[in-house]
């Protein structure tokens, strides 16, 4: 196996789920998502010798994000509105008390349901931002880089995110249950 190869197959075995679950949620569609991430794959081979293997992160970030801008424009039928729930978005609301309690996993799958409704409903500056950030775990100067924009814009594009988020929210705070 050549060196290209190599570089590759660690590529994508690294930043696969990363690339699908970004064009699915920029996307909303399964099948525009596998287009997406297939194209970012061969943009990878493409190019796998002249960007750096430590700046790679970044560079498949941009990538992708670009791809899905472009994907967005060039759609011309109308997009299906529903989200499929992904597991990152489900644990990153969930919690443990909820498996042993019906009425509390009701009440986390509904808020569950409120969460994706309003994060898909961002405008897309906002969106891209908040599931880069607070999805992905990605640094405000990695978001920064891929998306080209100034770190201070990222930060209040995650705070303006976070307020629409709160205010669709506040009738669904979770309460404590013992």
């Amino acid at each position: 196996m050549s060196i290209k190869d190599t570089k590759y197959q660690f590529l994508i075995k690294q930043y696969k789920h990363n690339i699908y679950s970004y064009a699915l949620y920029m996307l909303k569609n399964k099948m525009d998502a596998d287009d997406v991430t297939q194209e970012v794959f061969i943009r990878i081979w493409q190019n796998i010798g002249s960007f750096n293997i430590l700046a790679a992160k970044t560079w498949i970030l941009k990538t992708t994000h670009n791809l899905c801008i472009d994907y967005l424009r060039k759609r011309t039928s109308a997009m299906s509105k529903e989200l499929s729930i992904d597991d990152e978005l489900e644990n990153f609301i969930s919690t443990d008390k909820s498996e042993h309690n019906p009425y509390l996993t009701t009440h986390v799958k509904m808020m569950s349901n409120k969460i994706k409704d309003t994060v898909k409903e961002l405008p897309e500056n906002l969106r891209s931002v908040f599931i880069l950030y607070e999805i992905h775990g990605y640094k405000y100067k990695e978001i920064s880089s891929a998306l080209n924009i100034p770190i201070n814009s990222v930060k209040v594009y995650l705070l303006r995110a976070r307020k629409k988020l709160q205010e669709a929210m506040k009738n669904y705070e979770l309460q404590e249950f013992v």
